[in-house]
């Protein structure tokens, strides 16, 4: 078959493959009553081309962002290292300009559309400073202008994209254009909205480079085996991951959208839910036959890749029909909406917890959708690496592995157990909540040596003088960022310096009342947390690893200013937050500044206690370090003979003798001056 015909018959397939989500989306708009109907009479309607053509336009917006991701994903699939494109890399590359623009045109249209359905006003009516003032000053707009902008950035950029460096920025612009329309819509206005964005954004952004890699596959490597062979290796792996994460963030949104399982059979929008769900594992039987069977053809016989050509576009068929349903339950009511009966449930996300006792410290759960992704992604590939090493025949300490997961169930209590529920109602739980985040887990994290089990396990080059992500990931440790980061200096500020920026200003309570800031501090608290524990007694080969001494010093320098902080916490006359905390209006600990005053005081107890831990595991860690130290030394000395034990008695030697001789000359000058003063 020709390149021509080959390429007739792909392009007739794409346009069969967009039909068929269409088909799909208007089927569940049908079905799930997310279909235009006219308005009574007398009330404002929007028309018919608002009510389709705007589930429609952002189908095919989505579907274009992934085009973009699966042209930029061909460079790292197929290039052995990181210069310059060539070939396929580059003309792959090259499609991204216009695909981007289009991506663009229609978001710009989108948000249009979006304005009309908002206000009941006819798309012939609506005026371009209306369309821009709903742009600048409503969350929706605002998404959309920035998706809009995002891409046309990409557009732009893509001209001067030569290098796979460079390509790699441009992938991870692509993916972060997809995820601001996730900021709202259902998972904002839903219960446990933290929970329903964070795990929409993961289903997003994983989604995104799943589909994306697919089609890179199937489209800008159909025809060229050697290249897909490569590829499909490749990104087997990374699929794997993203199937995972795409199927169970999915499947924890849905939760919180129908409240409860019984929802995915009782509603329209649960079955349109379970349709997408049962799609998934259709496509993850596809890519395992795809991976496995074509694989094991093209390394046996070379003769795979029509198989693989097959199987990747049914693939992409069924994921082009599961992301129409995506589409279609956004516009689909869920039967779990707006559930809130009071200001405080807004804020909150749900009910105010009741009052504190001992026992709902210890018992109450409340679900997080930052929780949940550190506790699944950490956990999973914490064991996942483990578990590589044990099958390689390596051994990896048991107390790293038990240290790496306290530490994530440390993180599990905050967030998501009863320290984390009442976190969001009281000043103290909150305070208890973050020195567990910033203080207590991250060193039990940072003992259990993650990016040192990460460099052991991922695989390496599969190409002479390539790069795997062993190799980007050695280079990420290296770069400039990560440089200025771990600086001593830069880790401690950011550490310490944040609780004073964030406490001791209007920061705190503007995060408190925004769906996500909680969550936002959670992370923040986290990652200044395990940066700053990781530069004191981690063992990541990070640019800059001051010296045992010089990390004392760093800690016994940073112990007062946390302790100055609690006690500025405890004595401060105005609440923390206030605005926030009498919105609650909660029937428990009314008196805010008393609260405040053990918040403070929880603050200095929980810091303390770390802290002095610290200090003696940097003691032990330096003991260890300098008697590694001497058996290196007797084994270098056992091997050549203490031969530097004999220079350095040589060097003595030499200069004894150099001093004896000075001595000797300068006896003489004497004797000489005195005979000389005889005489005269």
């Amino acid at each position: 078959m020709t390149a021509p015909s080959v390429l007739s018959g792909r392009r007739t397939a794409l346009g069969g493959i967009v039909v068929l989500g269409l088909g799909a989306l208007v089927v569940l708009l049908l079905l799930g009553g997310g279909a235009p109907r006219p308005e009574p009479a007398g009330l404002p309607d929007p028309g018919p081309w608002t009510g389709w053509g705007l589930p429609v336009l952002t189908y095919l917006g989505l579907l274009l962002g992934i085009a973009v991701v699966g042209a930029l994903l061909v460079p790292p699939l197929t290039m052995p290292g990181g210069g310059e494109l060539g070939g396929r890399a580059f003309r792959a590359v090259r499609t991204v300009g216009p695909l981007a623009l289009a991506w663009f045109l229609v978001t710009v249209g989108v948000l249009v559309l979006t304005y009309s359905d908002q206000f009941a006003v006819p798309v012939r009516h609506v005026r371009p400073e209306e369309v821009w003032g709903f742009a600048r000053g409503v969350d929706q707009g605002r998404a959309l202008l920035v998706q809009a902008a995002l891409a046309l950035v990409i557009a732009a950029a893509s001209r001067f994209a030569l290098t796979a460096r460079e390509v790699g920025v441009l992938l991870v612009l692509a993916v972060a254009t997809l995820m601001p329309p996730v900021f709202t819509g259902h998972s904002a206005a839903a219960g446990s909205h933290d929970t329903a964005v964070v795990s929409l954004l993961l289903h997003v952004g994983a989604a995104g480079v799943w589909v994306g890699g697919v089609v890179a596959l199937w489209w800008h490597l159909g025809s060229a085996p050697a290249l897909r062979a490569v590829a499909a290796r490749r990104f087997a792996r990374v699929a794997t991951w993203c199937l995972g994460v795409t199927a169970v963030s999915g499947v924890v949104n849905a939760l919180v959208r129908l409240g409860g399982p019984t929802g995915f059979v009782t509603s329209d929008y649960g079955r349109g839910a379970l349709v997408k769900v049962l799609l998934l594992g259709v496509v993850a039987l596809v890519a395992f036959f795809s991976r496995e069977v074509a694989l094991g053809r093209l390394a046996q016989d070379g003769r795979g890749w029509r198989d693989l050509t097959v199987l990747t576009g049914i693939e992409v068929g069924v994921l082009a029909v599961a992301t129409a349903l995506g589409v279609g339950l956004g516009r689909t009511p869920p039967p779990v909406g707006e559930i809130y009966t009071s200001l405080a449930e807004s804020l909150l996300g749900g009910p105010v917890p009741p009052a504190l006792t001992p026992y709902r410290l210890l018992t109450e759960l409340t679900p997080s959708g930052i929780g949940l992704a550190i506790l699944g992604l950490g956990g999973t590939a914490y064991a996942v690496g483990v578990l590589s090493l044990r099958r390689q025949g390596v051994r990896w300490g048991a107390g790293r592995t038990v240290s790496w997961y306290l530490g994530l169930a440390l993180v599990g209590y905050a967030t998501i157990g009863g320290l984390g529920t009442y976190s969001h109602a009281m000043f103290s739980a909150h305070m208890a909540a973050h020195m567990v985040l910033s203080m207590i887990a991250p060193i039990l994290l940072v003992l259990g040596a993650p990016v040192t089990l990460a460099l052991r396990t991922l695989p390496g080059a599969d190409a002479p003088g390539g790069r795997g992500p062993r190799h980007w990931l050695s280079g990420v440790l290296r770069s400039r960022p990560v440089r200025v980061l771990t600086h001593p200096v830069v880790a401690a500020i950011l550490f310490v310096g944040s609780l004073y920026a964030i406490y001791f200003s209007t920061l705190f309570e503007a995060l408190m009342r925004n769906h996500l800031g909680h969550a936002f501090m959670e992370l923040h608290f986290l990652l200044v947390g395990c940066l700053y524990f990781e530069v004191l007694v981690g063992n990541a080969p990070v640019p800059r690893r001051p010296s045992h001494f010089a990390r004392l010093g760093l800690l016994l320098v940073v112990m007062p200013f946390h302790s100055f902080f609690a006690i500025a916490v405890m004595n401060e006359s105005t609440v923390i937050g206030g605005g926030y905390y009498r919105l609650l209006d909660r029937p428990y600990a009314t008196d805010l500044l008393q609260d405040q005053y053990v918040g403070g005081s929880l603050t200095w107890a929980l810091g303390e206690v770390p802290m002095v831990l610290l200090l003696m595991t940097l003691v032990i860690q330096w003991y260890r370090s300098d008697a590694r130290e001497a058996v290196r030394h007797d084994r270098r000395a056992d091997r050549d003979d203490d031969a530097e034990l004999v220079a350095y008695n040589r060097m003595l030697g030499g200069l004894a003798a150099h001093d004896d001789e000075l001595r000797t000359v300068d006896r003489g000058a004497v004797d000489r001056g005195a005979g000389g003063a005889g005489r005269r």
